[in-house]
């Protein structure tokens, strides 16, 4: 399914050379550049003794480091960089100045904070009580410590890194040319297909991970895509909420999830449980927009006429 509007190339149609092909394809430039660059930049960690064990070399620091250090790098050299190029070549310094403020909107109602930092861990809880018959364990002190500084870090880290490409560039201009669901529909397979190298190494569960765990995470991607756009629409787009959102999944499967639902705490449980929680929590806001995910076309969009 193309990625690009005639609309939008009409105004670069007689421009040749790289620039002029970005500029008539922003969004498959960018989806190209994203997955290129990341993927280009996680081969030593997926070569690693911690991947496919090509190489006989282990990222320093313990399995939490060594991801940090092996992931984190492509993470920065894909989404983020890729819409920051785009946006340069296609928009110049106005486009990045609009493209910084939505990653900079942090003036929203105090309800989407709670909506974003505690939902998501209260879906997930009560879809692991109905798994487990209500069996849940109170975390140790030393977890509701970690929590929030835990949190914040995945902000600078996953956050940051990945929600200004897939969703203050990709998602604001999709939902222009093809409205709120189509685009989630077309953006949460490509958000899922970026993580695909990562199941090659430790990050992904490599060398145990099953097909069906992979396919599991692909569907998450794309049911949860819907509770983040209705997010984005919602904070009119606000970044720090969609990524507060993002991580908060992260954060607690990787913080609290284990010591609360020991008896399915293993991995594929665990995957089951979140697909779960953003399969119910995606049809809730599906049924209650109606299919618009809180979208407000702007003046003269193609949703408009």
């Amino acid at each position: 399914m193309a990625v690009d509007s005639r609309r939008d190339a009409e105004p670069y149609r007689d421009q040749t050379g790289l620039r002029g092909f970005i500029r008539r394809r922003p969004l498959l430039t960018f989806f190209v550049l994203a997955n290129l660059l990341s993927w280009v930049a996680w081969l030593p960690y997926v070569l690693s003794a911690t991947g496919l064990g090509v190489w006989d070399f282990t990222f320093p620091g313990g399995p939490a480091a060594s991801q940090l250090l092996g992931v984190l790098p492509g993470a920065y050299l894909g989404p983020i960089f890729a819409a920051f190029l785009v946006t340069a070549v296609t928009e110049g310094r106005q486009g990045l100045r609009r493209w910084v403020g939505r990653m900079t909107k942090w003036r929203v109602s105090w309800v989407w904070y709670l909506v974003t930092a505690l939902g998501v861990p209260a879906a997930i809880i009560v879809t692991a009580l109905a798994v487990t018959d209500g069996q849940i364990h109170m975390p140790p002190t030393a977890v509701l410590a970690a929590y929030v500084p835990a949190l914040l870090l995945q902000m600078v880290t996953t956050g940051l890194a990945e929600e200004p490409g897939w969703r203050d560039f990709a998602l604001a201009r999709m939902q222009r040319k093809y409205g709120p669901l189509r685009a989630t529909v077309i953006l949460g397979p490509l958000w899922g297909l970026w993580h695909l190298p990562l199941f090659l190494s430790a990050w992904g569960g490599w060398p145990d991970v099953t097909w069906l765990r992979i396919g599991e995470f692909f569907a998450f991607c794309c049911v949860f895509s819907v509770v983040v756009t209705w997010v984005f629409n919602r904070t009119n787009q606000s970044l720090p909420l969609v990524m507060l959102l993002h991580v908060s999944v992260n954060n607690f499967m990787s913080v609290a999830y284990s010591d609360m639902f020991p008896s399915i705490a293993t991995s594929d449980k665990a995957s089951q449980v979140t697909l779960l929680a953003g399969t119910t929590a995606a049809l809730l806001v599906l049924l209650a927009t109606r299919g618009r995910l809180g979208y407000r076309p702007e003046a003269g969009s193609p949703e408009e006429r």
